[in-house]
């Protein structure tokens, strides 16, 4: 039997409290020094951990201090490929670099320098989906247009039955209509807490214990 809305909104908000209780100071682990080097390192997470992220841009924004300097690392073979070296271990280099020089140049050239704080402009940046963009707006701006889709949340979402798509997109648009728009954006750190911290996606013996069964308990039959 599939659950009602309402069901559903209930449940997300009872989720939603349990999580403030466990992580009241949830927030972004990555570490950055400015917007752009916000973006960078978003665009560098995707299936990449935040450690191992966090261990690259600490050489890379040292190395690149400016936007500029991002800019003229596009300028030839030489030094793309150099780009590449740098960030080789968050995976997929080739791809983030080609995004993350042809991203300084648009930020650059379109948009005078400063990353856009509009949801339609950050989604003309290349390697910028709405996850990034969200990521990017609320904590750069603490612009709030939807729910950052990332893997513990997509997980764990259908986990605990607030969707049934697999879709980040439709995903996010579900638990947009389940809670409240002042919950959207603690909602995406809270999961990724308890993710990393009580229901990793790695096989696990002991899932229903956990916190959030008590508020669902078929999700502790449910795999990851």
């Amino acid at each position: 039997m599939v659950d009602s809305l309402e069901e559903r909104r209930v449940r997300a908000r009872k989720v939603v409290w349990k999580l403030k209780e466990l992580f009241p100071k949830a927030r972004i682990v990555l570490k950055y020094g400015n917007n752009w080097e916000l973006l960078v390192a978003v665009i560098l997470s995707a299936q990449c951990i935040d450690k191992k992220v966090n261990e690259v841009t600490t050489k890379l924004f040292k190395k690149y201090k400016t936007l500029q300097d991002y800019v003229k690392a596009s300028a030839s073979l030489r030094t793309i490929t150099e780009f590449e070296k740098d960030i080789h271990s968050c995976g997929f280099f080739r791809n983030k670099t080609k995004n993350i020089l042809a991203a300084a140049k648009m930020v650059k050239e379109k948009f005078r320098g400063r990353v856009p704080e509009i949801m339609e402009e950050m989604l003309t940046i290349p390697g910028v989906a709405r996850k990034t963009a969200n990521v990017v707006l609320g904590n750069a701006y603490g612009v709030v247009e939807g729910i950052a889709v990332d893997t513990h949340v997509k997980r764990l979402s259908q986990k605990l039955g607030l969707t049934d798509h697999k879709d980040p997109v439709k995903i996010e648009q579900d638990l947009m209509n389940l809670l409240p728009k002042k919950d959207w954006f603690f909602f995406t750190y809270g999961m990724i807490e308890y993710g990393r911290h009580i229901c990793p996606a790695r096989k696990h013996k002991d899932c229903e214990s956990h916190p959030l069964i008590k508020i669902y308990p078929q999700a502790a039959t449910i795999w990851p």
